[in-house]
C-alpha cells in the first residue's frame, strides 16, 4: 500500500494525479478490509464515501474548513486521511480509536455524536458564527467554509428540515453534500426517498459533466475558466440543476445528480458549490459497500455494521447463539399470530432491532418511519387511538430524543403503546452517544408508564406478553446488547418480586435491576463465602416499583440495588424514595453508572471501569455490612421468607 502509507494529512492528496487517486480508493477499501473485519465496526457505508471523502479533502482545507459527518460512522476515511491509519487496530477497542469523530483524536473533528440528522443544525450554528464574526465565504468575499454530509436517510429526520428551513431561508452559505445509497441501515423510506430516486435516474447533469470534460481536454483553460467558456452556458446550468424539485422551492442551489464514485466528478461539482457563495446542495450518488465482493453480492446492508468477520467471505467468526434482540424478535412474531392489533414500528432499524422477522410475517402491519424517532411515538399513539397496540422497537439511546411524545402524548394519553427498548445499557465498542444508560432515568418519570426489565430470554417473553396485555397506558420492555444468558430460576416468590437467592436471618437485600441479574447472583454467592448474608430479587417490573420491595427491605439490614443505568434518578434512587415514603428506615446503596459519558471499548471493558463487576459489588456489599454490623455470628431472627 505504497501510496496510503504516504498520506498523513489532507493537503498529501493535493499532488496526486487522477490515475494515483484511483489506486489510493483502491488501497483504501482494501485497508478497511482488512482492518474492520478484525475489529468489528461499520464497513459498508465507509467502502461507499471513499472517494467522495478524498474530493471532499482535495476541494476544502480542513481544518480550517469544517467537514461535518453526519452520522459519524461514514468517518473511517475521513480518519485515514487526518492522520490516524496507524490507529486502526485499535479501532473502537478500549483505549483505541473511535468509530466515530472525535475532537480529543483530531483537531478535524466536530461532532462526537452520532445520532443522525444533527450536522445540518451545526452547520447552520457554525455559519451564522462565522457570518457575526466576518469569517464566512460570501458572494464576494472569501473566508472559510462549513461543509455537512448527510446520508439520504438523515434526511428522513424531521431534525434536518428544521435545518433546511434556517438555512435556505439566509444567504449564508452552507455547503450541504448529500450522500445518497438510497440506504440507512436499510433501504431508505419515504417521500424524500422517492424524490431522491426521482433525481437519481436524471441523468442531465451528468450529460452535461461529460461536455464540460470534452471542452476541459481542448483547451488549456480548467476549472471555473473552462466552465465559463462553455457554449451555451445558462442552458448548460439550467440542465445541471434540472430537476431541482423541493430543494429549489426551499430556495437551495441544487447540483447533481453527481457519480460519486467518480473523483473528477465530484471535485467539478464541489468546486462549483464552493465557488457558489450561499446555501447549496451537492447530491452524490454512491454504493454502499462498493468494491467489497461479498456485500456487492450479498445484501449490502448486512454490511452496515459488522462484527469480526472472515475478510474472505464477510461471514461472522464470533460465537453464535441466541441474542437478546432474536429471542424479543421471535416472541413477538408468535404474538402477532394471535393479535391482529399488534403492529410494529420502526425508525430505519429494522434488522437491528429483530423487527425485519414481523416484517416478514406481518408486512402491512410494519411501519418503518425513516430516522424520526418523535414521529415514531406520536404516530404510534395515534396508532393506538384508532384501536391498534403498536410495539415501537428503538435503540435505548434513540428514545431520549422522543421523552416529550412519550410524556405527553403516549402517557399522559395513557395511549397502549410497547416500547422495546434494545442495547440498554453499556453497549461498548460505539461508546458515549450509544450506551443505553439514561432511559430508566429519564422513563422512571413518567407517569402511567410500566418499566420492565427482564434479566433472561424466558423473563423476557413473559414481560413481553405481560406489556403487550396493557390496555390502560404505555408499557417499555428494555434489555441490553449481545448473547441472552441462562435462564436464572427463581427459588421463591414475595408478591411480584422473584426470589433469586433466599437466606434466613439478618441479611442485605440485594434488588437486582434487569439483566444485573446474573451479576448480582454471583457476587452474593462470593459474599455468602466472605460471611455477609446477601438475599437477592427482581422485582421484574422497575416502574412503578412493587410494594413487595417495602417489607422485604423492611425486615433487612440493609438494601442495595444494582443497575446498568446512571444512578442519578435511576431504579435505587425511587426506591430510596419510595422506603423513605413509606417510613422504613435502613440504609440503601445503589449501585449503577457514574453520571458522565462513558467512553467506547470492550462492554467488559466499560463495565469494569464502571464499577458494574462481581468484584466491585462483593466490594460494596461486604463495606455495606460493615457500616450495619451484619457479621456471620449476627443472631438469627424469622425471615419473612419467600413463598414458593
Amino acid at each position: 500500500m505504497a501510496l496510503l502509507d504516504q498520506i498523513h494529512q489532507p493537503s498529501d492528496l493535493r499532488t496526486l494525479s487522477q490515475l494515483q487517486l484511483d489506486q489510493l480508493a483502491a488501497e483504501i477499501r482494501a485497508f478497511l478490509v482488512q482492518k474492520v473485519s478484525a475489529t468489528g465496526g461499520h464497513l459498508g457505508p465507509n467502502l461507499g464515501v471513499v472517494e467522495l471523502t478524498l474530493a471532499l479533502h482535495r476541494t476544502f482545507n480542513s481544518p480550517r474548513d469544517l467537514i461535518l459527518w453526519d452520522t459519524g460512522h461514514q468517518s473511517y476515511v475521513h480518519k485515514i486521511v487526518t492522520g490516524r491509519a496507524n490507529q486502526f487496530d485499535s479501532l473502537r477497542q478500549t483505549d483505541g480509536l473511535s468509530g466515530y469523530p472525535s475532537r480529543a483524536e483530531s483537531p478535524h473533528d466536530v461532532i462526537e455524536n452520532s445520532h443522525a440528522s444533527t450536522a445540518l443544525s451545526y452547520a447552520d450554528g457554525i455559519a451564522k458564527a462565522w457570518a457575526l464574526r466576518g469569517e464566512l465565504t460570501t458572494v464576494t468575499t472569501p473566508g472559510r467554509h462549513v461543509v455537512a454530509v448527510v446520508g439520504d436517510g438523515a434526511l428522513t429526520g424531521g431534525m434536518s428540515w428544521e435545518a433546511l428551513n434556517n438555512i435556505a431561508g439566509s444567504d449564508r452559505q452552507v455547503i450541504i453534500v448529500v450522500n445518497d445509497n438510497a440506504r440507512s441501515y436499510a433501504p431508505t423510506i419515504g417521500g424524500v426517498a422517492q424524490h431522491l430516486a426521482t433525481l437519481r435516474t436524471t441523468n442531465g447533469y451528468e450529460r452535461f459533466l461529460s461536455s464540460v470534460k470534452r471542452v476541459v481536454s481542448k483547451t488549456p483553460m480548467v476549472g471555473p475558466a473552462a466552465y465559463d467558456a462553455l457554449h451555451g452556458f445558462k442552458k448548460g446550468v439550467k440542465d445541471m440543476v434540472s430537476p431541482q424539485g423541493m430543494f429549489e422551492d426551499l430556495g437551495l442551489k441544487y447540483i447533481g445528480p453527481i457519480p460519486g464514485h467518480d473523483s473528477e466528478a465530484l471535485e467539478f461539482a464541489l468546486n462549483r458549490a464552493k465557488a457558489f457563495g450561499g446555501p447549496v446542495i451537492v447530491h452524490a450518488i454512491t454504493e454502499k459497500g462498493r468494491g467489497y465482493r461479498p456485500a456487492e453480492l450479498d445484501d449490502a446492508d448486512r454490511f452496515h455494521g459488522v462484527g469480526v468477520i472472515d475478510p474472505d467471505t464477510g461471514k461472522s467468526v464470533s460465537a453464535s447463539g441466541p441474542t437478546w434482540t432474536s429471542v424479543f424478535s421471535d416472541e413477538l412474531v408468535k404474538a402477532g399470530a394471535t393479535d391482529q392489533n399488534i403492529v410494529a414500528i420502526t425508525a430505519a432499524m429494522l434488522a437491528p432491532t429483530g423487527l425485519d422477522a414481523f416484517c416478514r410475517a406481518y408486512p402491512t402491519r410494519t411501519f418503518d418511519v425513516g430516522i424520526a424517532e418523535q414521529h415514531a411515538v406520536a404516530s404510534a399513539v395515534g396508532m393506538a387511538a384508532a384501536g391498534l397496540h403498536p410495539v415501537v422497537a428503538v435503540y435505548a439511546t434513540f428514545i431520549n430524543r422522543a421523552f416529550d411524545q412519550v410524556l405527553l402524548d403516549a402517557a399522559m394519553h395513557r395511549a397502549p403503546v410497547t416500547f422495546v427498548l434494545d442495547r440498554a445499557g453499556l453497549t461498548g465498542p460505539d461508546g458515549a452517544s450509544h450506551h443505553g444508560m439514561w432511559d430508566l432515568s429519564l422513563l422512571g418519570i413518567v407517569p402511567n408508564l410500566k418499566i420492565a426489565a427482564p434479566r433472561d430470554g424466558q423473563r423476557l417473553r413473559d414481560l413481553l406478553t405481560q406489556a403487550l396485555a396493557i390496555s390502560d397506558g404505555p408499557s417499555v420492555v428494555r434489555f441490553p446488547s449481545g448473547a441472552v444468558p441462562a435462564d436464572v430460576e427463581a427459588v421463591g416468590t414475595v408478591g411480584a418480586v422473584d426470589v433469586l437467592s433466599a437466606v434466613d436471618g439478618p441479611r442485605i437485600l440485594l434488588v437486582a435491576v434487569g439483566a444485573t441479574a446474573t451479576l448480582c447472583v454471583e457476587a452474593a454467592a462470593r459474599a455468602a463465602a466472605e460471611g455477609v448474608p446477601v438475599m437477592v430479587v427482581d422485582p421484574q417490573w422497575v416502574a412503578p416499583l412493587p410494594v413487595d420491595l417495602v417489607e422485604l427491605a423492611r425486615s433487612s439490614a440493609a438494601v442495595m440495588t444494582v443497575e446498568d443505568n446512571t444512578r442519578a434518578c435511576g431504579v435505587g434512587a425511587r426506591l430510596s424514595q419510595l422506603l423513605r415514603d413509606a417510613n422504613v428506615d435502613v440504609p440503601v446503596r445503589d449501585v449503577g453508572l457514574p453520571q458522565a459519558f462513558l467512553e467506547h471499548g470492550k462492554r467488559s471493558d466499560v463495565a469494569q471501569s464502571a464499577g458494574l463487576s462481581p468484584a466491585a459489588i462483593v466490594h460494596e456489599l461486604t463495606t455495606l455490612a460493615i457500616h450495619v454490623n451484619l457479621t456471620p455470628d449476627s443472631n438469627r431472627a424469622p425471615d419473612v421468607g419467600a413463598e414458593a
